[in-house]
């Protein structure tokens, strides 16, 4: 897809990867919808851009679909929504508590399908668009320390190979964006026990957001961050008994007192 004249709605746009994103997608001549729970960080890239912004609740299906018809009022036809807000919090099945788990369903895998609800129909009536999503490694492979965010990304992951499959020959394009680390605010410091043995590379958001441009312009489904990635994937495929054990070492690895 060409993002010249297109309108482009591109969610937790206020900073990190959606920020990156936004702003390459203006550069390439897009109408961007800058959404985020944060008015202000919203608004000042949006200004940056010549964008519109919108303060949104993603977790809300109501907000979704008033951000939708908004854009469409303002700005025409959504032609690329871009679900890219999450939430990571920590924690196991133990310690973690039944809301944190229902919040970041909400968040991290709902606010996917109420996008895909509010502008698939419109998508397939004209015969064309594009929905892209932001999982993460942890969606592939997994997360340590973090089982709400391995496992909603993991949904993630497995709502977008569907979405690919089913309206790929109606006309919509899907690309997943599984990053490794990245530096964000979400990945925490990165001398962390997590960011040395999990994250890989650590990137800049805004090359990935080149990777995304890339990945757009050539309908390319998966979107990875390094070359590692691949290679990560292809021990868990090939042998999952033998890279189960080599987690249990690094969870270890990452369960030590530092120093």
């Amino acid at each position: 897809m060409e993002l010249k004249d297109r309108v482009c709605i591109v969610t937790g746009a206020a900073s990190g990867i959606g920020a990156a994103c936004a702003r390459a997608f203006a550069a390439q001549g897009a109408r961007v919808v800058v959404v985020d729970v944060n008015a202000e960080g919203a608004e000042q890239v949006a200004r940056e851009i010549d964008g519109l912004a919108i303060a949104c609740d993603i977790a809300s299906e109501a907000q979704v679909n008033d951000l939708v018809a908004r854009t469409e009022r303002e700005l025409g036809p959504v032609d690329l929504f871009f679900n890219n807000a999450g939430v990571a919090t920590g924690g196991g099945p133990l310690d973690t508590p039944i809301e944190v788990w229902d919040a970041q369903w909400q968040i991290n895998v709902m606010s996917h399908v109420y996008a895909v609800r509010a502008v698939l129909p419109g998508m397939l009536a004209r015969g064309r668009g594009y929905l892209l999503h932001t999982a993460s490694m942890a969606g592939i492979l997994t997360s340590a320390g973090n089982l709400t965010y391995a496992t909603t990304k993991h949904a993630v992951v497995g709502l977008a190979e569907w979405l690919s499959i089913t309206y790929h020959d109606k006309g919509i394009r899907v690309s997943l964006l599984a990053p490794l680390g990245v530096r964000t605010p979400m990945l925490g410091p990165t001398d962390s026990a997590f960011a040395r043995n999990f994250a890989g590379p650590i990137k800049e958001p805004e090359e990935v957001a080149q990777m995304v441009m890339d990945a757009i312009a050539a309908e390319r489904f998966l979107i990875l961050t390094d070359p590692i990635a691949q290679k990560w994937m292809q021990h868990k495929t090939s042998d999952l008994e033998r890279w189960l054990h080599g987690m249990r070492k690094l969870q270890k690895v990452m369960e030590a007192p530092e120093g």
